[in-house]
């Protein structure tokens, strides 16, 4: 409590966390502002239907808006996609990567990119959203009143001047707020449908006490508190390489001989190869819905939500992106080349390549350890619902980005507090906060 009156007290952090609050509050008012034309009503069955599925997937990250046809029924997922795009792009085109070093105007103009590269997508996606809508008309089904070019045309246009409404307002959150902003933004969504799943656990005990018992509640409660807990502890986890800087002489002075330390993190990909992996996996599905092609619904068929092989899929998948965003967040020989720059080396190892192989051979066994982490936690939720039937509402993607994303914010706010004399979240003398970034 005496955390929370600290915040207040901090003139900027309290600007900051209410501005925060103002912005979640209007994204979620505009969750349920519908697209012109539609029928809200049939599409939250439609949605319902789908719950394992693509649309499931979809009206996650949308924090509910496509089940409400809202304006923002893309979300934030164009954005996202654009700046994956972009960094990929970054790596493998050398005037990107050259404009990715000027510092902060070269990530303006990248960031430029990302932003016209939202509008392409929002636009193609919305085409398919407006045509696939149009197709879910049938007999006794009215979703789309009045189908037609103009009614795509307004579609495409709503969806798009909504997702860049989205990302602005991320923006805003990340440059006047606290956080990350489209990280929260995606968190306010998944989070939003907290209370719907706690009234429908409490449903189930009501209509079925015998099954869902206190007892039953007790170790559903710490099975949950055990899951958080571990992701926690792996979210922060990281490898620390000892780096030591030489001595130098200025004037008379003497500076450098101290010692610090490379973090390496046990997760460096963060969700990505999850959101990568299921948007992979939900395709066939999304394909055979919008064309009815019979092949591709055989192929969406074998891939089911809860059958083995999309769960062996998924963990392939999950694994092979983990070490692919990982070489492209982290370069072990610019890092060698920068600690060579800086008069800086390991202890017992020789600067230069021996440098970039030492840490590449650690980075390599830290990311594997990760992958498996990722997909289990992934996983687990998954089996827990579809073999064992049990109410675990959140998937194991929904929970990384959640914990993650509290666990950033918390160290941003900390942060705030700690350097302006006031204590951290732990207390006096307690351990520091890390988030994802360090």
């Amino acid at each position: 409590m005496g955390v929370i009156i600290n915040i207040f007290k901090l003139p900027e952090l309290r600007k900051r966390v209410l501005f925060t609050l103002a912005m979640l509050a209007v994204y979620r008012f505009g969750v349920f502002v519908a697209v012109p034309g539609v029928d809200r009503t049939v599409m939250d069955d439609i949605v319902r239907q789908g719950a394992g599925g693509f649309l499931g997937y979809l009206n996650m990250f949308s924090g509910g808006a496509l089940s409400n046809l809202s304006v923002f029924a893309l979300g934030i997922m164009p954005y996202i996609s654009a700046s994956i795009i972009m960094q990929l792009m970054t790596a493998v085109i050398p005037r990107l990567e050259m404009l990715s070093k000027e510092g902060e105007t070269g990530r303006r103009k990248i960031n430029q990119y990302s932003r016209y590269g939202t509008v392409f997508l929002s636009v193609i996606q919305g085409w398919f959203m407006a045509t696939w809508l149009e197709s879910q008309n049938a007999p006794g089904q009215t979703l789309v009143l009045d189908p037609g070019l103009p009614f795509r045309l307004m579609t495409i246009l709503t969806l798009t001047a909504g997702t860049c409404f989205i990302m602005w307002l991320g923006e805003q959150i990340t440059e006047k707020g606290i956080g990350n902003g489209i990280s929260l933004i995606i968190f306010a969504g998944i989070v939003a449908d907290l209370p719907v799943a706690l009234y429908q656990l409490w449903q189930k005990t009501q209509d079925d006490p015998e099954n869902f018992g206190p007892m039953f509640i007790a170790i559903l409660g710490a099975l949950v508190v055990a899951v958080i807990a571990f992701v926690v502890i792996m979210e922060r986890g990281q490898r620390r390489i000892q780096v030591q800087y030489a001595k130098r002489v200025v004037g008379r002075q003497m500076f450098g001989g101290n010692a610090n330390y490379l973090p390496l993190r046990l997760n460096s990909a963060g969700v990505i190869p999850p959101i990568f992996a299921s948007s992979i996996l939900m395709f066939p599905s999304q394909i055979a819905g919008m064309t009815g092609s019979s092949s591709m619904q055989w192929f969406s068929n074998a891939l089911r939500y809860d059958g083995w092989l999309y769960l062996t899929a998924f963990v392939g998948l999950v694994i092979f992106f983990t070490f692919f965003y990982t070489s492209l967040q982290f370069n072990p020989v610019d890092v060698a080349d920068n600690l060579k720059k800086q008069n800086a080396s390991i202890p017992g190892i020789r600067p230069g390549k021996r440098t970039a192989e030492y840490i590449d051979f650690i980075l390599t066994r830290l990311t594997f350890a990760g992958a498996w982490y990722i997909a289990a936690v992934c996983v687990l939720p998954t089996l827990l619902q579809t073999k064992f039937n049990v109410p675990f509402y959140y998937g194991g993607t929904s929970l990384l980005i959640v914990v993650g994303v509290a666990l950033d914010t918390a160290q941003q706010i900390e942060s705030h507090l700690v350097t302006r004399s006031y204590e951290g979240f732990a207390g006096p003398g307690g351990p520091r906060i890390r988030g994802r970034r360090g």
